[in-house]
């Protein structure tokens, strides 16, 4: 909470007010007293009553007192109509008036108020906007989710009918069934899988399970396990890994999903044959990964909504194969990793991704 301190002014001004009234209410009575004192002395009649005294001496005191009132009034007007404004803010923001802003005049309590009433409205008006973002996020993904969940359950749905019912031909025709099928299921699968692993990361109090790794290792490992799959899609592989300690705070599983996603993008989307480069190394405070293919056609986009949920690019539209959700799930895990992932297209049909992640040279373990 954001606490603002002026100087305790307001108690002395406060206390000037009354002093500067009473001392008013006194330069006023004296000439009023006197009038009064002169006009008993020369002109009353000797015989007024005791009653009488008593009545100029009750409005010599009330003359003083709201001599006193008015002055303070007059004196504290501007502070009185602060108040007021202070007040009508307050129930302006309690009406759900949020992101209204009070102006700062002075530098007293009643200025320290009214910025933290600023501060407050603020962070009201940040959060109310935050939810309404996330619950029309919510909605858009439940859109999304139920189109992608209803087109591979329907075509699933369509073939075990013609299986029910027997409608084919022959056995190869049976088989090419079954296999449509057990594709299908496999894509509603890795689609629920991939929704479920988004939605868990989108949980802000998810918590990472970070151990210190050589970050080359971990390259060094997924690069690996790829070599067959890069040959048989008749690409080669051109590495560049500096030869030096590079640590990262990292959860390793979830990075090492992150490379796994890069790499078959660079696999699915290169023009085949031709070279993914990839890179690392680190500069400063940060180790920097990157992987460039080269494709057949500029992006028709953005280069960076590949990161936004359920977007494809034109090839995955025409497959179908993607889930749409793979990237968007990198850049929470990187984000989550207190990291940068972004795309970039080259004029020479290359596309890069870079991430970039903090280094650590403390060795130590953290959730």
């Amino acid at each position: 909470m954001k606490i603002v301190k002026f100087p305790n002014k307001l108690s002395f001004q406060l206390l000037g007010a009354i002093t500067l009234s009473l001392l008013v209410s006194i330069l006023v009575l004296i000439p009023v007293a006197r009038f009064i004192g002169y006009f008993l002395e020369n002109k009353a009649p000797n015989n007024l009553s005791i009653s009488v005294y008593y009545s100029l001496a009750i409005f010599i005191f009330l003359f003083s007192i709201l001599t006193f009132i008015g002055t303070f009034i007059i004196l504290i007007r501007k502070k009185l109509g602060y108040l007021k404004l202070i007040s009508l803010s307050i129930q302006k923001l309690a009406n759900g008036e949020m992101g209204l802003i009070i102006d700062l005049k002075g530098k007293n309590e009643l200025t320290q108020l009214a910025d933290n009433i600023n501060y407050m409205s603020k962070e009201l008006h940040d959060k109310f906007e935050k939810e309404r973002q996330l619950e029309q996020e919510k909605n858009e993904l439940i859109t999304n989710v139920s189109h992608d969940l209803r087109t591979p359950l329907t075509s699933i749905i369509g073939y075990l009918d013609l299986l029910k019912r027997k409608q084919y031909t022959n056995q190869k025709q049976l088989q090419e069934y079954l296999e449509i099928t057990y594709q299908k299921s496999h894509r509603l699968k890795l689609l629920i899988d991939e929704l479920f692993e988004y939605t868990r990361l989108s949980n802000q109090e998810f918590k990472l399970n970070k151990t210190v790794v050589d970050i080359r290792d971990l390259i060094e490992q997924v690069i690996g396990e790829y070599i067959p799959i890069l040959e048989r899609e008749q690409l080669s592989i051109n590495k560049s890994i500096e030869d030096t300690y590079i640590p990262v705070l990292m959860d390793v599983e979830r990075l090492v999903r992150v490379f796994d996603n890069l790499i078959s993008n660079a696999i699915k989307y290169s023009d085949k044959p031709s070279v993914v480069y990839i890179s690392l190394h680190k500069e400063e405070n940060f180790a920097f990964f990157e992987i460039l293919n080269k494709v057949e056609n500029p992006p028709s986009h953005d280069i960076n909504k590949v990161f936004d949920r359920f977007f494809m690019g034109d090839k995955a539209r025409m497959g179908n194969d993607g889930t749409g959700l793979g990237l968007s799930i990198s850049k929470r895990i990187v984000e989550l990793h207190d990291g940068i992932i972004s795309a970039d297209y080259k004029e020479d049909h290359t596309i890069v991704f870079k991430v970039e992640l903090p280094l650590c040279y403390n060795i130590t373990v953290s959730s």
